[in-house]
């Protein structure tokens, strides 16, 4: 029998999740079973669960035991009450036979449970002490490479219109010469979905040194965060080996929102009128509306 209680500070569909490639064949025709549709689970009996994964009903009853649950009724009851605690998390995983239909709700049920996910782990004193050190800078630089330089670009986007010199990279060189000519009141917002890229760590390093604060958004006890001033942690669940990261860039545009949002805030109600003024300039550009 195996025992997985050493995750048992996720939910129960976490858990699951988190462990489905230590599964057994048969038990993970459960938890695939169970993944496909967490609510239908719940109102299974466990001979129907154990039709719908073409399992035996021992096996079933052993797969429930395995989470720590004296059995079927009480699994069915954690399953009840990690699914009200939040988005359920479904698997992404996405098969060769799956149709349209089938894929994209899972790209976009996982997308949503990633996100929720991602609210709960997100350190309210980082985020202040992040925007506190956007509203301050002389300047500001996002860098990003590969599936993160569009997050940079996008943060360019939001911060040019805060009256403050703002510039997004995706060159590694550029990066690096922005680093070396960096200086104390400088912001350097380092996006990397991993952490562990070594030019992106080694950039972050120099531009410390040289007196600049470096805020990351990024994933945890990487070597980007414990290289920041300040680091915003996330954890995005990517199928990277095969498919584009999506997940991880939407949680972090999502983070890049709030920074903006907290420096509009933090400006106070005379700078919605500098706002507003750049908004207004569009109109002519737009046909009206119907």
């Amino acid at each position: 029998m195996h025992k997985f209680n050493d995750s048992s500070h996720l939910n129960l569909l976490e858990q699951i999740q988190a462990k489905l490639d230590n599964l057994n064949k048969s038990e993970r025709k459960v938890a695939e079973a169970i993944l496909q549709d967490p609510s239908a689970a719940t109102r299974y009996s466990i001979a129907a669960l154990a039709r719908a994964a073409d399992v035996s009903e021992p096996t079933v009853n052993r797969f429930c035991r395995g989470f720590s649950t004296s059995g079927f009724p009480d699994f069915k009851i954690q399953l009840a009450q990690s699914i009200a605690t939040g988005t359920p998390y479904v698997s992404q995983i996405v098969k060769p036979d799956d149709d349209v239909a089938t894929f994209a709700d899972k790209i976009v049920l996982s997308t949503m449970a990633s996100l929720d996910k991602a609210r709960q782990a997100l350190n309210p004193s980082a985020l202040s002490s992040a925007i506190d050190y956007l509203i301050q800078a002389k300047q500001i630089n996002f860098f990003g490479m590969g599936g993160s330089a569009p997050v940079a670009m996008d943060a360019q986007h939001k911060f040019f219109r805060f009256n403050i010199p703002v510039m997004a990279y995706d060159d590694v060189l550029m990066q690096r010469m922005v680093a070396a000519g960096s200086s104390t009141g400088d912001v350097i917002v380092v996006i990397s979905y991993t952490g562990r890229t070594r030019e992106m760590v080694e950039i972050a390093k120099d531009a410390r040194k040289n007196g600049a604060t470096v805020v990351g958004i990024t994933a945890p006890n990487s070597p980007l965060s414990e290289t920041c001033t300040v680091a915003l942690e996330v954890t995005a669940p990517e199928d990277t080996d095969v498919y584009m990261p999506m997940t991880s860039r939407i949680i972090h545009l999502t983070i890049v929102d709030i920074l903006a949002t907290g420096v509009t805030l933090k400006r106070g109600s005379d700078f919605q009128q500098h706002l507003k003024k750049i908004k207004d300039s569009l109109r002519p550009t737009r046909y009206a509306a119907d």
